[in-house]
């Protein structure tokens, strides 16, 4: 048996390559894997209504409950793009779900999850929003708010956003501020740190632990493996 780790799939359309090929990858993945853990920003947007889903990620979803239904268990580190999940994921999913990471056992090893979004403790500007998005004035707005509206927003703003990157070179992942995070949390008695967010595959194995990015599922398809005590970077 063996666990997988995937973060930033970002999914918006079921025609888009990289939907395809997760939906592929999970697929593929039906007998044999105890957990799959999701580390956030699987979708482009995300909110949880109380009866209702968006409509172009049913495809997932559906990948997701033949997943749990072959036995493995899910998962799921809220990102700063998919958050508030929801009565799908907690009652028809049956997800461990932990809104701002946190640890896990994983044959007793102590395990810390997080999305990444909170590495950097001096980023107080996105904390404020974080926290803003997260609260419950806007929790209920998006309770109250038609799920078209509330898709066509998420659409809109992501285009802005994608529009504003465009050009830009990749951030690589920074390693220091990723060791300076880890340290408190080996120090705390974990054995291995895995993050997202950073959309760009490491894994630093040293005498205090294993620290995992797990890149991406846009251009990357990269994920990690804990299998026979080990933790390891792959690509599909």
């Amino acid at each position: 048996m063996k666990d997988i780790f995937l973060a930033d799939a970002h999914l918006l359309d079921p025609a888009d390559a990289n939907y395809q090929r997760l939906l592929t990858f999970l697929n593929s993945q039906c007998s044999g894997v105890r957990t799959l853990y999701l580390l956030g920003d699987i979708f482009e947007f995300w909110v949880g209504y109380k009866s209702v889903v968006f409509s172009p990620y049913v495809p997932l979803l559906d990948a997701l409950y033949r997943l749990k239904s072959a036995g493995t268990d899910i998962v799921y580190i809220e990102g700063n793009h998919d958050f508030n999940l929801g009565p799908y994921f907690r009652e028809i999913l049956d997800c461990t779900i932990l809104p701002d990471g946190g640890t896990v056992e994983i044959d007793e090893l102590k395990v810390y999850l997080g999305h990444g979004d909170l590495v950097n403790a001096q980023d107080r500007r996105y904390r404020a929003l974080r926290r803003f998005l997260r609260s419950r004035f806007m929790r209920y707005l998006m309770a109250i708010a038609p799920p078209d509206l509330t898709w066509g927003i998420a659409r809109w703003a992501g285009r802005r956003s994608k529009e504003s990157r465009t050009g830009r070179p990749r951030t690589k992942v920074p390693e220091a501020l990723l060791r300076a995070h880890a340290v408190p949390l080996f120090a705390a008695g974990h054995q291995a740190v895995i993050t997202g967010h950073y959309h760009s595959p490491m894994i630093d194995q040293t005498d205090q632990g294993t620290l995992v990015a797990l890149g991406d599922w846009i251009t990357q398809f990269s994920y990690a493996v804990y299998q026979d005590g080990k933790f390891s970077l792959k690509f599909f």
